[in-house]
């Protein structure tokens, strides 16, 4: 009878993965997807996965809402499609994310980077997965991948890099980064930021400069 139960279950799960007008299983999670999109062109998929991404950013406030249901199960069913294109695996993790649905948004990203490590976006989800957990070591390599892998002049990724430097204390590294993020978007607020770490660099300096005046005296 065991066996049995098992074996039903096996299928159940294959048919839910391989037919779109099932639910689409993700661990622990479950989302039943309202209609069959099965008939549906890439093309079709797609505009219809961007419109609920869309709104599932504006309206979930973090948690599991119809835009966000209709998002998952989209771009679950245009991955199982078309399992080289990182791009639906970036959005379901940024999704994922959002909802704190941590090992399966990490678990997108890295299969994003697996499939494709040329790309900067995935190595930047990840920079801003961490970030927002206040892993600022892990965010920080992840942002400079993404740096490295194209985002030299990206507002967000130049910001964070230079935040974090701020928050690690190394202000020449802050202030190299804040002024890149300024010359590609200036605004108030960063410039106040720049002129407070500018301060923080200038008490720095003046330190390390009598710290090696008395060295230099004994």
């Amino acid at each position: 009878m065991r066996q049995l139960i098992k074996i039903l279950l096996v299928i159940f799960f294959i048919l839910s993965v391989y037919n779109p007008s099932c639910a689409v299983i993700k661990g622990e999670l479950e989302y039943q997807i309202p209609i069959d999109y099965s008939k549906l062109s890439t093309e079709e998929l797609e505009n219809k996965a961007g419109f609920y991404y869309g709104l599932a950013l504006k309206t979930s406030n973090g948690k599991v809402n119809e835009d966000m249901t209709s998002a998952l199960n989209l771009y679950a069913i245009l991955s199982n499609k078309n399992p080289e294109n990182t791009f639906y695996k970036i959005r379901l993790g940024h999704l994922y994310d959002i909802i704190g649905k941590d090992r399966y948004a990490k678990g997108y990203f890295f299969q994003a980077i697996g499939t494709d490590s040329s790309q900067p976006e995935p190595y930047f989800r990840l920079g801003e997965f961490y970030y927002r957990r206040e892993l600022y070591k892990k965010a920080l390599n992840m942002y400079k991948e993404a740096y490295k892998r194209g985002y030299s002049g990206n507002y967000d990724t130049l910001y964070k890099i230079g935040d974090i430097y701020e928050k690690f204390g190394d202000t020449e590294a802050a202030l190299k980064y804040l002024k890149l993020a300024a010359q590609k978007s200036p605004n108030s607020e960063l410039d106040n930021k720049i002129k407070r770490v500018e301060n923080a660099n200038a008490i720095n300096k003046e330190y390390y400069s009598d710290t090696r005046i008395r060295l230099m005296e004994i």
